[in-house]
C-alpha cells in the first residue's frame, strides 16, 4: 500500500516497456528527507546499477536543504544505496545481465514514515514503437470523443 508520490518519472514509461515492478528501500540523509517532504526532488534520467553486490541509485537529484546546517550533503545528485534482500538482487543482475534490460526508478513515495522507490525492470522502446503508442493513444481519444459526442 504507496501513500504520498513524492516524484514519478513520467518519461520512464514513454521511452521503455516496464516488464516487472519492485519496490526498495533507500538510504537517505537527514537533509534528504526533509527535502523529500517538501517534494523537491526528480527522477529524471536516473538508473540503478549494481556495485560490489549492492544496488545504487545514479543522478536521482534530490535539493540540498537550505536550513540543514553544517551537516548537509552538497552533491544534491549523489549515488543512494537501494534497501532490498540479498536474494532479490541477484534476481536482478540475472536479469540486467540480459541483452537490452535495464534497472529504472520510476516513482518515489512515502509507505507509512518510510520512504520508498519504485523499481522497474524496463526495456528500451525504438522510435517506431513510441510512434505506435502514440498512434494508439490518439485513435482511442478519437474514439471516445466520436462515442461521447453519439450519446448527446
Amino acid at each position: 500500500m504507496e501513500g504520498k508520490v513524492i516524484s514519478l518519472n513520467r518519461s520512464a514509461s514513454h521511452d521503455y516497456f516496464i516488464l516487472e515492478r519492485y519496490e526498495a528501500g533507500i538510504v537517505l540523509d537527514g537533509g534528504e528527507v526533509k527535502s523529500l517532504r517538501a517534494g523537491r526532488a526528480n527522477l529524471k534520467d536516473s538508473f540503478c546499477t549494481v556495485q560490489n553486490g549492492e544496488l545504487f541509485v545514479k543522478n536521482m537529484h534530490i535539493a540540498t536543504y537550505e536550513r540543514a546546517g553544517a551537516f548537509n550533503v552538497k552533491n544534491s545528485k549523489r549515488d543512494r544505496k537501494l534497501l532490498l534482500k540479498k536474494a532479490e538482487i541477484s534476481r536482478l543482475v540475472g536479469k540486467i545481465t540480459q541483452k537490452g534490460l535495464t534497472l529504472i526508478p520510476l516513482k518515489l513515495y512515502f509507505k507509512s514514515a518510510l520512504i520508498k522507490v519504485e523499481l522497474g525492470l524496463c526495456q528500451g522502446k525504438h522510435l517506431y514503437d513510441k510512434k505506435r503508442v502514440l498512434k494508439d493513444k490518439d485513435i482511442a481519444r478519437d474514439t471516445e470523443r466520436q462515442l461521447k459526442n453519439l450519446k448527446k
